[in-house]
């Protein structure tokens, strides 16, 4: 999901000025035990419906619940580095992106790369060495979360054609530390409040949720999770309006089995939580995703786009740039900044896709090298501006271009950069297929890249060029505007360039300022010094004024 600096800011002022307005106190919320429970949720939350386990088809079940486990067990569940205010934590769930080929999701500032689910009579992408994309095993799982999805929809009213499933995995008992609701007292969140992001408006989010067995507890043992009643001691949804704290909030039980939707508009004006239960639990949550920017074909259809203004001398094999218009200059960097950020991305995730997908092998190889053909087109692109012969208006409209996708891409850069050596000390504690790589990453030195990965001297180099040709515009703006005061003011007073001193009446001097739109500024005295390249004139007012 994408979130920016704004919007996290307006999110954290929100939530300190709830707190401050609820102080010790807290919202009440309601159970099915408690009295109204039904008639909350049919005025508050009419988006919610669930759909308990016995109504869901025969055998459903065990073939879900069976590719879930398979999945955990082959590690294909694992926690993400994600971005929290400004900081690099790691997730409390488990999980993995499954959906269409070629889909990706966005969260916290990362962005999850899916495993395609298998579909029947789909080859799939082979790899280098024509092995399917997916492992065997696993490919049997895609195709039963496929069947799992087309179950749900069959007998959902609207056709609904999810292309994601955001598979989560969590066992209370392995964490150390849990957070406590903090605006209801609903217990232990395994997943705070938030709104699911980046789905296409209104779709709904259908989630299936499957609570492990727990194991028979030795005598006199306790339950890891606070709570007297039994609800508590369920995984439960707990879901609330969103910066309101008027509206009582829903706290609703989950057996293993169960499933719950979200329909209508309920997840842009209401936030839900994840409240911890006493056993491991997964779930698969299947949603309709944002897919104008953030798959496979949209990035490559960029890269193209960039690359379309390349032209190669077949002949003497020099490449140049086929327009030099502002608009396309400032179209193509951007898109390279936007490529830079899709491979820092996958990278930052380590090897973690390709030990058991090989789905995104080539494509990303690929984009790499669409990437470096683009910083070749920066640097012809600079080499142009520091050219000497280059028009000095298209110059300066090209360098202004240039500094400021340089100054972008050195701050993404540098981000990434901090990134990764900050969360160093997170990394030591993951197999190395799983640690971040720093990539894309190079020396200044490396031979077969154009430009260096630290911008700031190239920078400095545009940002003086463009000073350099500040000053001379207004210089010579300023010869215009001289020429045409001078023009003015002899034409009203029939002095000429040689004469250096002349008395004018104040109409008159009015009429000059208008019509070249000159501010003397003040003048008590009354006397205006002008300076005409090489020649002084002292114009006295024969009035005393004051302008």
């Amino acid at each position: 999901m994408k979130r920016s600096d704004d919007s996290e800011r307006e999110k954290r002022r929100k939530r300190r000025r709830l707190i401050q307005e609820l102080g010790e106190q807290r919202i009440p919320y309601l159970s099915p035990a408690d009295p109204g429970f039904q008639e909350l949720w049919d005025s508050s939350y009419a988006g919610l419906a669930l759909r308990q386990s016995s109504a869901l088809p025969d055998g459903l079940h065990e073939r879900v619940q069976s590719a879930l486990i398979t999945l955990q067990r082959r590690g294909c569940l694992l926690r993400d580095l994600v971005r929290v205010r400004d900081r690099d934590v790691f997730t409390a769930v488990s999980r993995a992106l499954v959906g269409q080929p070629g889909y990706t999701y966005r969260y916290l500032d990362t962005r999850l790369f899916t495993i395609p689910w298998h579909c029947e009579g789909e080859e799939g992408q082979k790899d280098e060495k024509e092995k399917p994309c997916c492992d065997s095993d696993l490919r049997d799982d895609r195709l039963l979360e496929e069947k799992q999805e087309k179950e749900k929809k069959e007998e959902e009213e609207e056709d609904i054609q999810f292309n994601i499933t955001i598979i989560n995995y969590m066992d209370p008992s392995a964490m150390t530390q849990l957070k406590e609701e903090p605006y209801y007292g609903m217990g232990k969140m395994a997943v705070g409040w938030h709104h699911d992001e980046d789905l296409v408006p209104l779709s709904p989010v259908a989630v299936y949720s499957y609570s492990c067995p727990a194991e028979p507890k030795k005598e006199g043992e306790r339950s890891n999770v606070l709570g007297t009643a039994y609800n508590i001691a369920c995984w439960r949804v707990g879901l609330k309006v969103a910066w309101d704290i008027h509206t009582p909030g829903l706290a609703l039980p989950l057996q293993s089995g169960d499933c719950y939707y979200m329909t209508a508009d309920l997840n842009r004006t209401h936030q839900h939580c994840v409240l911890a239960g006493e056993t491991a639990r997964f779930s698969s949550t299947h949603r309709v995703v944002q897919c104008c920017t953030g798959t496979l074909d949209y990035i490559k259809k960029r890269c193209s786009e960039a690359l379309e203004n390349l032209h190669t001398d077949p002949e003497k094999n020099t490449k140049s740039l086929k327009s030099l218009l502002p608009s396309a200059l400032q179209r193509i960097e951007d898109i390279h900044n936007e490529v830079f950020e899709w491979l820092r991305q996958y990278w930052f995730q380590g090897r973690r896709y390709a030990r058991f997908c090989s789905w995104w092998t080539k494509p990303m190889e690929q984009m790499e090298k669409d990437w470096k053909e683009m910083e070749r087109m920066t640097q012809l692109l600079l080499d142009v501006v520091e050219d000497e012969n280059t028009a000095q208006e298209n110059r300066r409209e090209m360098a202004d271009v240039l500094l400021n996708a340089l100054t972008d891409r050195q701050q993404h850069r540098q981000t990434w950069r901090d990134r990764y050596v900050c969360q160093s000390s997170l990394a030591q504690t993951l197999p190395a297929e799983e640690a971040p790589a720093d990539r894309p990453y190079w020396s200044n030195e490396d031979p077969d890249m154009p430009l260096p990965f630290d911008l700031s001297e190239i920078i400095n180099r545009v940002e003086s060029l463009l000073w350099r040709s500040q000053v001379t515009k207004k210089q010579y703006n300023a010869h215009l505007f001289s020429f045409s005061f001078l023009a003015h003011l002899c034409l009203k007073t029939n002095i000429h360039h040689h004469t250096h001193h002349t008395e004018i009446h104040w109409d008159e001097w009015t009429d000059i300022r208008m019509d070249t739109g000159v501010d003397t500024g003040s003048h008590l005295d009354g006397t205006f010094y002008f300076l005409f390249p090489s020649v002084s004139f002292t114009i006295t007012l024969t009035e005393s004024v004051v302008f």
